[in-house]
């Protein structure tokens, strides 16, 4: 299940105008583990997200994929072995029909009618959206659109899937649909997010980056009880953690 692993080493990035977004990010998730990337707004989530199907290219050090060193002659295989759902999924949806989205990636990976029709079938009714499937889009909600947009990634049979901010936007019913689909998927999962309660559920591990540096990379529980780190992150603890304000003596 080698495929399964990611392994970044010393991982660095820097924008084009000089700002140093990743310094030195090293960790490795091995074969069906599900690890949050947490911090504050500007710490990086994101761009180190991007880097894991190689939407961006590393200043510096290297992510392997399995056997495969991410490079621009790898990207096809990297591609179909880690499925990214992006933040806003209008950036993943873009044809007429919830149909054509989902069968968009089988059809460029060359398989025929066939096979894409099974791939397209299995995908949305794991995720509860085949009674979609010749809506437009832009009709959908924003749960649904999140729905169609996972399974635009599962239609390619990924081993990995890495979510940005994948409950962003979604009432609280359509979050709890989410959070049990995904607690429902044996895929190694990296979900960057502020949704602290969400990691609590489907998370045993948390890594959190500040100013673009890795400063804690443990269980999620013990991340979430160290009140220093996460003060100095930018972060709070879960709600659920917190306790009842009115109940809980200061």
């Amino acid at each position: 299940m080698s495929h399964h692993i990611i392994d970044i080493v010393g991982l660095t990035y820097v924008y084009p105008d000089g700002t140093a977004a990743l310094q030195d990010i090293s960790f490795r998730v091995a074969h069906g583990e599900s690890v949050a990337i947490v911090g504050a707004n500007g710490a990086g989530k994101s761009t180190l997200l991007l880097h894991l199907n190689g939407c961006l290219k590393p200043s510096g050090g290297t992510i392997r994929i399995g056997d495969l060193v991410v490079t621009r002659t790898t990207l096809p295989a990297v591609r179909q072995t880690v499925g990214m759902v992006f933040q806003d999924p209008n950036d993943q949806l873009f044809m007429p029909t919830v149909y054509d989205d989902v069968a968009f990636g089988p059809l460029n990976m060359g398989l025929g009618p066939e096979e894409v029709d099974v791939l397209v079938e299995k995908a949305l009714c794991t995720v509860g959206a085949r009674h979609l499937k010749n809506r437009p889009p832009y009709k959908l909600s924003g749960g649904e659109k999140r729905s169609v947009a996972i399974a635009t990634v599962l239609s390619m049979s990924p081993a990995i899937l890495v979510m940005d901010e994948p409950t962003s936007n979604l009432d609280p019913k359509a979050r709890h649909q989410l959070i049990d689909l995904l607690k429902s998927f044996d895929h190694t999962k990296i979900i960057a997010t502020h949704d602290l309660d969400m990691v609590l559920d489907l998370c045993e591990r948390t890594i959190v980056i500040h100013d673009g540096r890795i400063t804690a990379d443990g269980a999620t529980a013990d991340v979430f009880h160290d009140d220093g780190l996460l003060a100095g992150s930018h972060l709070e603890k879960p709600l659920r953690m917190q306790g009842c304000p009115v109940c809980t003596p200061r």
